[in-house]
């Protein structure tokens, strides 16, 4: 690896984030470039915690815009204070009034998180988090910014970026995102982790906790995601959970017993709790 890679995954390890060196080598270019970076594959992998991890790395701050069902420009780019210019008319009833142009000025303008990232004296990481959730509207909206790293306001005009944020895009991919978008990102899909990354991600995140025992949630967590009869696949943040669970309880070893009493931190479904403490095969691998 390169050593400039090899700085990046470095700074990364530090943060408590494991990244392989495909991740590693697309967040570097994508950063180098100034080019969105896109980043998909099923919910709780780790892809908002890229963006967490590169801020801290980077020493930026973080910039985060949840994307919902009816986000729109006034909720993710701007706002403007109506109390603020209604109190302007007023106070004009008593002498000249102010022209429209100065209602829409800049003291009346309320920055939200796509603004205020482009407007930062300094260069920040926006998160634009789950993007898939948010209607095709807003998603075409975002070219502008995406492409030429500017907004228009349309009763303020065109701002353009102080700084260059670095954009992380996150999806689950709920939707298709339409090729405009995806052209003007950098890709990114995250797989589940393999039982040695997971291990290695339990021993960052869980202090404390034995090898032993993470090895044990490692391999019964895989066991879980490739099981047909778990339709709710446990994430990285509820195998983290669950090794906490265990480790509160003083657990040292996974049996029947223990899985029996701490499985609801890693299956958020009692069908699938269930199918999965009536499956032999499962019970066997903790002996």
């Amino acid at each position: 690896m390169r050593p400039e890679l090899e700085a990046l995954k470095q700074k990364l390890n530090e943060e408590n984030y494991i990244a392989d060196d495909a991740l590693v080598a697309t967040l570097y270019i994508a950063m180098r470039l100034n080019r969105p970076l896109l980043i998909e594959g099923a919910a709780g992998v780790g892809k908002t915690e890229v963006a967490k991890a590169a801020s801290r790395a980077f020493g930026r701050e973080l910039v985060r815009l949840q994307c919902y069902e009816g986000l729109d420009e006034s909720k993710a780019l701007y706002e403007w204070n109506y109390q603020k210019q209604l109190l302007a008319i007023q106070m004009g009833g008593q002498g000249e009034s102010p022209a429209m142009k100065d209602l829409f000025g800049e003291e009346y303008l309320l920055p939200r998180p796509l603004l205020r990232s482009i407007r930062s004296e300094e260069p920040v990481v926006l998160l634009i988090d789950e993007i898939d959730k948010a209607d095709a509207e807003f998603e075409a909206f975002l070219l502008e910014l995406l492409s030429e790293m500017q907004v228009t306001i349309p009763e303020y005009g065109t701002v353009r970026a102080r700084s260059l944020p670095f954009i992380v895009l996150t999806s689950n991919h709920t939707r298709p995102l339409s090729e405009a978008l995806r052209r003007r990102c950098a890709y990114l899909y995250l797989e589940y982790p393999d039982v040695s990354k997971e291990i290695a991600i339990l021993k960052a995140k869980v202090p404390g906790l034995d090898e032993d025992l993470a090895a044990q949630v490692a391999r019964a967590v895989a066991y879980l995601r490739g099981s047909d009869r778990v339709t709710k696949k446990p994430s990285v943040a509820e195998s983290l959970d669950w090794a906490a669970a265990l480790m509160a309880l003083g657990v040292d070893e996974l049996d029947d017993e223990s899985c029996g009493e701490t499985l609801g931190f890693a299956l958020k479904n009692n069908d699938d709790i269930r199918e999965i403490m009536a499956d032999d095969e499962f019970i066997r691998s903790l002996l």
